[in-house]
């Protein structure tokens, strides 16, 4: 998949079908998108182009983006296994956004062949999101291409919607959250220096900090699975099941909310480390114990729980 950092930079005579949205989670129902994306192009003899944006529109738009669903190299890597042939990461700012529909897709149209356009029902872009559904098949017939509408995907009882994954996962329904994303939750961090109290504990952890706020489930103990180096995010050249921890530790007066992961079976260094964790299931939520001993006889049977958890079948 060749990646492209704006709109402008697609090739000159390109016959191509696009679809464009934030895609922010990568859920079962953008891949559902994606998909028809590239079937539409294959019909039509065409190239599949995917348009998302950088930073999220929200941050533009409205001052504060929602924590995200997926560190944008996951996003990217996996908007790559739908297929597309182009993928292009366009700068969201308010120049961008102020364009009108009609203004935007004559624009991506100079000098190409736009032969399609695949959108849902909910989707909009442009000034004030004029550009719903209705007025892209109006546009087509003026344009010149055709619109292939893609029904959203229901399941659960509900739409597959990143509004609704934040919802789920903040409310620690990772089993849910898994049907609508098709994968466990996961969420990318650089591995930082912590007070090493994990250590002391006979329990060394990974401690993650993130560049931008990020959806978390609710702080407790989950069984849970890494990953780093390699370059792809989904496919890291190392990998180890454990036992994380997020909150506040009360134990030791509390502070700062964290995430740290102790890796079963590992001894090395991670520091600096872009480490993806996977939260496979909550064990517990957050205790404070009275006694460093009381806590580490805890740890003990949470990290063999989770042992017998990543072990097993499913997880």
């Amino acid at each position: 998949m060749e990646i492209l950092h704006s709109c402008d930079a697609l090739p000159a005579d390109l016959r191509f079908v696009v679809t464009l949205g934030t895609f922010d989670g990568v859920h079962r129902g953008h891949r559902r998108v994606l998909a028809a994306t590239v079937a539409e192009a294959r019909a039509r003899r065409a190239t599949p182009v995917v348009i998302t944006f950088e930073p999220h529109p929200a941050a533009v738009l409205r001052g504060q983006p929602p924590p995200l669903l997926c560190d944008p190299a996951e996003r990217l890597a996996l908007i790559a296994e739908a297929g597309p042939a182009i993928t292009v990461v366009q700068p969201f700012d308010r120049h961008f956004a102020g364009q009108s529909p009609a203004a935007f897709l004559r624009r991506l149209a100079s000098g190409r062949d736009l032969a399609g356009v695949v959108m849902t029902p909910e989707s909009a872009f442009g000034q004030h999101r004029a550009g719903t559904l209705a007025e892209v098949e109006r546009l087509a017939t003026e344009i010149g291409f055709a619109v292939r509408a893609i029904e959203p995907l229901e399941l659960a009882g509900g739409p597959v919607s990143s509004s609704r994954l934040r919802e789920l996962l903040s409310a620690g329904r990772l089993a849910q959250a898994r049907r609508l994303l098709g994968r466990h939750y996961a969420v990318i961090g650089e591995v930082v220096a912590g007070d090493r109290r994990g250590r002391q504990l006979g329990y060394p952890t990974a401690n993650l900090r993130f560049e931008r706020p990020v959806t978390l489930p609710p702080d407790g103990i989950y069984a849970a699975r890494a990953g780093w180096g390699g370059g792809d995010p989904l496919r890291p050249s190392e990998r180890a099941d454990g036992v994380a921890s997020l909150g506040v530790r009360p134990t030791f007066g509390g502070g700062e909310r964290t995430l740290e992961v102790h890796l079963f079976d590992f001894n090395g260094d991670v520091y600096g480390q872009q480490l993806r964790l996977e939260f496979v299931r909550r064990q517990r939520g957050e205790r404070h114990f009275g006694s460093s001993e009381a806590l580490i006889s805890q740890m003990d049977r949470d990290a063999a729980r989770a042992r017998a958890i990543l072990g097993g079948r499913g997880a």
